[in-house]
């Protein structure tokens, strides 16, 4: 099971990154072979580089993004963080869904938007911004 302490360490590393928006240190918290499911691919993407590059743009197209709240599961390893933000004069809403492994780090990340306005905009900007940089990373 994974030690309450170390899941709690990265999560608290994550929302300092998601607030400095730089979030080029996430492979520290995150598996090399991390999973993470987009709101507007449907195949995952696989690998920490992968992540690493789509947070950290989505982190440069979102404005004003702020989490408003957190849940999490009994065993501690899996959280919810609620979340808000503006792209291209639409507001959104999403979740990010985390899983962490036994020794704290991320294994999975998955992300839900709405309404459908806010996840089009999101998806034309990120469109533009990584068009053929993440081919690779779809198994």
């Amino acid at each position: 099971m994974a030690s309450d302490h170390k899941v709690r360490d990265a999560l608290s590393r994550w929302h300092e990154m998601a607030a400095s928006g730089d979030l080029s240190q996430v492979g520290e918290i995150a598996r090399e072979d991390v999973v993470f499911r987009s709101p507007v691919a449907h195949t995952p993407y696989h690998g920490c580089e992968a992540l690493t590059l789509v947070l950290s743009t989505v982190i440069k197209v979102f404005e004003d993004f702020t989490y408003h709240r957190q849940f999490t599961s009994e065993d501690g390893k899996s959280v919810a963080l609620e979340f808000s933000a503006h792209i291209g004069g639409k507001q959104l809403k999403g979740a990010d869904f985390i899983r962490f492994d036994d020794e704290g780090l991320i294994a999975e990340f998955e992300v839900m938007i709405r309404p459908a306005s806010g996840l089009m905009a999101l998806g034309q900007a990120m469109g533009a911004r990584l068009e053929g940089k993440l081919d690779g990373f779809r198994k």
